[in-house]
């Protein structure tokens, strides 16, 4: 059968309509705010932008942020915008002042798109502009606007005012969670000296910028103290530490380039050339920078992003006309950290040093890489214990957008998962009994135990977690002892030897209904205990009542709710005062009386919610 191609097929859309249809092409991905990178945050980060390019421009050194329930309000003090384009700004494509480099040389949002995404994807919006003495307020529904002022008197001081309320309709049952918004926050402050941003009632503020950054982010001291370089229009900060992987944090005129890009790729050949060099050595890059954690910022006229969420960095030069991202970065790292070591000559040894031991242990393990590889490509032949997705990328900006990959622990939650699971973009995989507790142990075990050689190598993170094959990396067990020791591996392999993996976001534990209460009209899956009291109210006298004790107890079809839009993931984060030493070495170390005593503690409040759940099945 041939489709009818006519004039009816042609369709125009509204903006509003389009961002409403296609928001992955303005926001990157929608999510529930259990993710960094989820797109409630990134409206944030819209309209926060314009308020920081006020900044950079002189103008306004303080931003009030808050979130009330849903709703959240960005407050600056810049020279507001112009009152008689404040509806244009809000609602007409391709509008702004950023077109125009004399207003703004260096800003984050070029394309005039952001506010108008914030506006289309939010049920309620307003944004009020004060310049003078005078000042205008238009409110929006959905992007339809609904109410326009005349301009009037206030003797409120210059800026914006801009609230607004994500649309459930769009993003679901979300939630902000203010880890995630401070994360945004500091990077700001960091990034812009000087400024001041309060966000429910906290104050943040850098004096050091990129120095603060980095010490914000390392739970223990480096080898050497930080090394922190700058000039005009960059900025760089770097140590190196005991932890696997390498840490880096980009960024180009104030936003987190997440994804990198042409300055962050330039900077990690530039460090690997200037080391080289120094020491008069042809070192491998990996021994180089293993370990390393460090930070970037360079301020870019006209900057070219890779997609509108501005997480990857596409311009090759500076500014129109003026020099190459390449050379100016390069040059900047070759004069400043070779000067740096020539005048520190104590911590020029101690990187030094570094690079051997790691070269050394490099050497130590090469041959077992080889064997592994081998041995996991066999494997993964026979035992199938990958079940892989058929998506991994987003086609259209070439980064891991969606992909999941669930690991279990048995045949039949593996089998659960694998029944209920999107084809497309969630992989499963199953581990064979308890893993190895890893804690202790050389990168060797990772090469030597099948097991984890396995996982590595289906994750693809053998070289690194920038070539991570999924986006979400979920730890799938049951809600039992077993299930919670194998979560607990699992968690001491990743911090142990895949830090970046938990770091970058990219690591999660998964949320499954601990009981289903349901009558002859409803059926609700139920998280926590305070669900669990509302529901049996809700749900009136005597509902039957299932203790889910394992993921292989739940149907798939049932398991279909818990694994999809609604799917709730819980993040593994690291922050400053979290000690991974400390965290491992108490629970995955040799027995101590404060574990002791905390096993006995827990034992005591498990016995107590086993002794009401039997009270309860008994009174259903």
């Amino acid at each position: 059968m041939v489709a009818n191609y006519s004039e009816e097929n042609i369709k125009t859309l509204e903006w509003r309509e389009h961002i409403r249809l296609r928001p992955g092409m303005y926001i990157g991905k929608l999510g529930d705010g259990s993710s960094q990178d989820d797109g409630i945050y990134v409206l944030i980060k819209e309209v926060t932008d314009n308020s920081i390019d006020e900044f950079m421009m002189g103008f306004g050194k303080k931003i009030d942020i808050s979130i009330t329930d849903r709703e959240v309000s960005v407050r600056d003090y810049g020279r507001g915008i112009p009152l008689g384009k404040l509806l244009d700004v809000a609602n007409r494509m391709n509008t702004g002042a950023k077109y125009d480099s004399k207003a703004f040389k260096k800003s984050v949002g070029l394309n005039g798109v952001g506010i108008k995404a914030v506006n289309a994807l939010s049920s309620k919006f307003m944004v009020r502009s004060v310049r003078d003495g005078k000042a205008r307020e238009v409110e929006f529904e959905k992007g339809k606007i609904i109410r326009e002022t005349e301009i009037f008197v206030s003797d409120e001081p210059n800026g914006v005012l801009t609230c607004f309320t994500p649309d459930e309709e769009m993003f679901g049952a979300y939630h902000f969670i203010s880890e995630n918004v401070e994360s945004m926050i500091r990077n700001y402050v960091y990034l812009n000296v000087g400024l001041t941003i309060n966000f429910n009632g906290e104050k943040f503020h850098s004096k050091n910028g990129l120095l603060d950054l980095l010490h914000e982010n390392m739970n223990r001291e480096g080898l050497y103290p930080i090394i922190h370089l700058k000039g005009e229009d960059i900025e760089v900060a770097f140590t190196h530490g005991n932890q696997y992987g390498e840490d880096y944090y980009s960024f180009v005129n104030g936003q987190h380039t997440t994804q990198g890009g042409t300055h962050l790729s330039t900077f990690k050949e530039s460090l690997v050339k200037v080391i080289r060099d120094f020491y008069k050595k042809d070192f491998e890059p990996s021994d180089i920078r293993t370990s390393i954690i460090s930070a970037l910022s360079i301020k870019v006229e006209e900057p070219v992003f890779e997609s509108q969420t501005k997480t990857k960095l596409g311009s090759k030069n500076m500014a129109p006309g003026g020099p190459s991202v390449r050379n100016f970065i390069g040059e900047f790292v070759k004069k400043s950290i070779d000067d740096y070591l020539h005048k520190n000559q104590e911590i020029a040894q101690i990187i030094l040093n570094k690079i051997l031991e790691s070269e050394k242990e490099r050497k130590a393990i090469s041959s077992i890489k080889k064997l592994a590889r081998e041995r996991s490509k066999k494997a993964s032949l026979h035992n199938k214990k990958l079940r892989d997705c058929r998506i991994h990328y987003d086609s259209n900006h070439d980064h891991r957008l969606n992909s999941t990959i669930f690991i279990t622990e048995g045949d039949s939650a593996s089998g659960s998962i694998t029944k209920s699971r999107n084809v497309e973009t969630q992989a499963v995989f199953s581990l064979r009994g308890k893993p190895l507790n890893t804690y202790g142990l050389t990168k060797k075990i990772v090469y030597e135990n099948e097991e984890f050689n396995l996982l590595q190598a289906a994750l693809n993170i053998e070289d690194g977690v920038d070539n991570l094959k999924y986006n979400n990396v979920v730890i799938a067990t049951d809600a039992d002892v077993d299930g919670m020791h194998i979560r607990l591996l699992l968690l001491t392999f990743f911090l142990q030897f895949f830090p970046d993996l938990i770091r970058k976001g990219h690591l999660y534990i998964l949320q499954t209904p601990l009981w289903r209460i349901r009558n002859k009209k409803e059926t609700r899956y139920i998280y926590t205990e305070r669900e669990k009291e509302k529901a049996l109210k809700d749900l009136g006298a005597s509902p039957e009542i299932t203790r889910f004790k394992g993921l292989g107890e739940i149907s798939p079809d049932e398991f279909k709710h818990f694994i999809g839009k609604n799917m709730r993931l819980e993040p593994v984060r690291l922050k400053k005062n979290d000690s991974v030493k400390d965290f491992l070495n108490f629970y995955m170390g040799k027995n101590t009386p404060d574990r002791q005593e905390f096993i006995i503690e827990n034992l005591r409040f498990e016995e107590d919610l086993i002794e009401e759940e039997a009270q309860l099945l008994e009174e259903s």
